[in-house]
């Protein structure tokens, strides 16, 4: 085992916290008003960054809250998720996008996976039913799949259509950025992904009504006046989850948010390296990204012929230095991959209710959950692929000469 490593560290957005990061906090700082809407001499940095985000997205709309579960409950709660409702989640995913469906009161449904490890178009058609209340599409790992074909679909049947943009942030699908294809689009700021404040996150949207409902539901349950104060005549009146960004946290991202272009590109060249280095070794089959320009490119992912020799090139690959250094992750079997893989939520697995009284799946407006089941073999396109296939990270500061040698030593493993 080597103490060499290959791989750098996982976190995208952690290379750029840098001078101009610091000062931007500090300026924060100084001025005493860390709040969004209240403090001695407001940043306005919130409002800054909602405004980037806006003209970057072509969206109306932006409301920046404090984490990526925590976007995505406001989400659902804006598009009015609840009891006896569905909503269709992808296999793979993040644990937060199923937990935000139990917690509004609602049953998660799953939904396949194709090679792109994404949605699968197909199956998502035969699983909407009337009980379908939105749709939630994932852009896992950094790239879409067929984000215009699900978007259509949902238009024809008059579902709301969420996009989870938290990993592929800067990302887009010929020409238009992921997040301004759904209804609403949530993104994620936490520390693994493109740009980070540590944790954050957004919701974005072009609807007035949905608008209204996210700033009421991701502060207090009432929309602010311009002097910061609730305002108790805002048209919608609710209840309120206070998962606020902060102005420190905003700080942090602008600077990011100016060189993401950047940080994509970075990523997505010596992504696009190792796809077709990796991709030459006999037996391999690289992830079909529909639109290789529009990947984010933080993660690589391969397909093997079988699970026994996925294993075998990893555990070769990562003795001669192909990890990040002790405290990463980087290049693992899927099967790995802890909760991003539905069968490895036991709450899901065991429907494990968010209260002693067992809700949501006590609840008899939900009755029609025990047709649903969450256990390994509920997607066999996606156990398939998950069985067979390795993931290996990619920084922005990943070099062309080290992707030369995890090319060489993936080469090399597989008796190439």
């Amino acid at each position: 085992m080597t103490d060499q490593y290959l791989l750098p560290y996982e976190w995208p957005g952690s290379y750029f916290i840098d001078e101009e990061v610091i000062d931007a906090v500090n300026q924060v700082l100084l001025a005493r008003s860390p709040h969004r809407f209240y403090g001695h001499d407001l940043q306005h940095t919130t409002d800054q960054l909602e405004a980037l985000f806006r003209e970057r997205l072509g969206r109306k709309h932006a409301v920046l809250v404090n984490s990526g579960t925590g976007a995505l409950s406001t989400a659902m709660m804006a598009a009015d998720v609840g009891p006896g409702d569905e909503v269709l989640v992808p296999g793979y995913f993040w644990v937060a996008c199923v937990s935000s469906v139990v917690r509004c009161g609602a049953i998660p449904r799953l939904v396949d996976i194709d090679d792109t490890f994404t949605m699968d178009p197909d199956d998502l058609e035969r699983k909407l039913n009337p009980r379908v209340k939105a749709v939630l599409v994932v852009h896992m790992s950094g790239a879409c799949g067929d984000i215009e074909r699900i978007a259509a679909i949902c238009k024809e049947r008059g579902v709301t259509l969420i996009e989870d943009v938290a990993q592929a942030n800067g990302g887009s699908f010929r020409g238009k950025p992921l997040g301004s294809f759904g209804d609403l689009a949530i993104f994620s700021f936490q520390y693994n992904k493109n740009i980070t404040a540590g944790e954050g996150g957004m919701v974005v949207c072009d609807d007035d009504l949905l608008a209204d409902r996210l700033w009421a539901y991701h502060d207090v349950g009432y929309a602010r006046n311009a002097a910061g104060r609730v305002d108790s005549g805002a048209r919608v009146q609710s209840w309120g989850q206070c998962v606020r960004m902060s102005e420190v946290s905003a700080a942090m991202l602008i600077p990011q948010a100016r060189k993401l272009d950047q940080i994509t590109g970075q990523m997505r060249a010596r992504n696009q390296q190792l796809y077709a280095g990796l991709s030459a070794i006999p037996g391999a089959q690289p992830r079909r990204v529909i639109d290789p320009a529009g990947d984010s490119g933080p993660f690589v992912i391969m397909t093997w012929l079988d699970g026994e020799t996925c294993r075998r090139l990893v555990e070769y690959t990562r003795a001669r230095g192909v990890r990040p250094g002790p405290h990463g992750m980087g290049n693992i079997c899927m099967t790995d991959w802890g909760l991003h893989i539905y069968h490895h939520n036991v709450s899901l697995v065991e429907k494990r209710g968010v209260n002693s009284a067992g809700r949501p799946w006590s609840d008899p407006l939900n009755a029609f959950h025990t047709e649903i089941s969450y256990a390994k073999g509920t997607l066999p396109r996606m156990d398939d692929l998950i069985a067979r296939s390795n993931l290996i990270t990619v920084a922005p500061v990943l070099t062309e000469a080290a992707c030369e040698q995890i090319i060489a030593l993936f080469r090399e493993a597989a008796g190439v």
